[in-house]
């Protein structure tokens, strides 16, 4: 029970390989509400339905896409997903990237969105990735928050990252060291 005298929401971190019924509309409907706040991952509006499912079906067909979802009370309200380099790109075998990564407004204040870089991590090191990269909009402060609160490191920006709202959007860069031992921040 909450302090309010509530039961608390039930929450759940995982990566899934396949939807299970109403995952799909759950997941899209996320996705919206996030673009809608602000929080999409190069979307500025919801696209229509259909192409949204068709991204999300798309992304369990990649082999190089791993997606972990965030629920809340069995409802998906978000994901993150740890993408892989192509198989050809030998030089860079040992580093992921954090993509896609978003919560639905009314799934914050769980823990769901540090958890949800957690198990992305925790697969990139089952992996055996050494290494995350990942980018993300100067406007996304509270993603850059948990980013920076998990020991990832700010080693650039570019100006010219995104157009938004008739203006350009810098872009950070972060990294971090998932080897044993790495420092952290």
């Amino acid at each position: 029970m909450s302090a309010t005298g509530q039961a608390a929401p039930d929450t759940l971190v995982e990566r899934i390989t396949a939807f299970d019924a109403g995952d799909l509309h759950d997941l899209c409907d996320a996705a919206d509400a996030a673009i809608l706040d602000g929080g999409g991952f190069g979307w500025l509006t919801p696209p229509p339905r259909h192409v949204m499912e068709t991204y999300w079906k798309g992304v369990l067909l990649v082999p190089e896409r791993e997606l972990h979802v965030a629920r809340l009370d069995g409802t998906i309200a978000g994901s993150a997903q740890l993408l892989r380099p192509p198989k050809n790109n030998e030089a860079q075998s040992r580093i992921g990237q954090l993509t896609t990564f978003f919560l639905a407004p009314g799934a914050r204040g769980h823990g769901l969105a540090q958890r949800l870089v957690e198990a992305v991590e925790a697969t990139a090191r089952e992996t055996g990735f050494r290494v995350i990269n990942l980018d993300v909009r100067e406007t996304q402060e509270r993603a850059i928050q948990i980013y920076e609160g998990l020991g990832y490191k700010r080693w650039g920006t570019h100006e010219h990252y995104a157009w938004v709202d008739g203006r350009w959007v810098t872009g950070l860069f972060y990294t971090k060291d998932l080897e044993p031992g790495a420092a952290s921040a």
